[in-house]
């Protein structure tokens, strides 16, 4: 038994609604970002830094993620891992390498970053993957014996401070001295008479004549 016009009808009509369905489906939703085309790093913080062995301190490196139109992206997986050997280190779990999720701002830090006893030139290696995307950069840091401290060009240090006062102070100290002596007068202060002055008297030789 074959079918009625109306059956053939409705059969068509469900299979174009099917169609439209999976083609609306398909279509982001509005509001919803596309898919990245292309992920950039942008290093924030950690490149040029000193790090110091004797106080085992150094900075932290922090990246962020971004689209091939520099917004932020959530969700990417960093991997930052140390050199193998020379000047290096390990990070807050015991490890030369640490794999952090960016958070809402796609930024990423690699906490707890320690330095080892060897001195030199550090490359922090970082690798970036998101949705079948890849992206990599280099971290440049050093390891330094002296106290210089985690910071790439920090600030004076207390101790360089207290320094400095002191060799102000000296210096100022030094020109009073110098004015005192160089204007050839001094302000003394007395409280009581003064001194006698001193009466030096001298034998001429005799001399004999009429009176006068």
């Amino acid at each position: 038994m074959g079918q009625t016009p109306i059956s053939r009808a409705r059969r068509r009509l469900a299979v174009a609604l099917s169609g439209w369905m999976l083609l609306l489906g398909a279509l982001p939703s509005p509001g919803a970002q596309a898919p990245p085309t292309g992920l950039n790093i942008t290093i924030l913080d950690g490149e040029g830094a000193i790090n110091s062995i004797k106080q085992r301190t150094a900075r932290e490196p922090i990246v962020q993620v971004e689209d091939e139109n520099h917004r932020p992206i959530a969700g990417a997986i960093v991997i930052f891992t140390l050199p193998d050997r020379g000047a290096s280190g390990v990070f807050a779990n015991g490890s030369r390498s640490m794999t952090i999720t960016t958070d809402a701002q796609g930024q990423a830090r690699a906490v707890g970053l320690r330095p080892n006893n060897a001195e030199g030139q550090m490359q922090i290696q970082v690798s970036v993957s998101y949705q079948g995307l890849t992206a990599s950069a280099v971290i440049t840091q050093a390891n330094a014996a002296g106290g210089a401290g985690a910071a790439a060009g920090g600030g004076v240090s207390t101790g360089k401070i207290i320094a400095l006062l002191a060799v102000l102070g000296g210096a100022a100290a030094g020109g009073i001295v110098a004015a005192t002596r160089g204007g050839g007068s001094t302000s003394t202060t007395s409280t009581g008479p003064p001194p006698p002055t001193p009466t030096s008297v001298s034998a001429g030789a005799p001399t004999f004549g009429p009176p006068r």
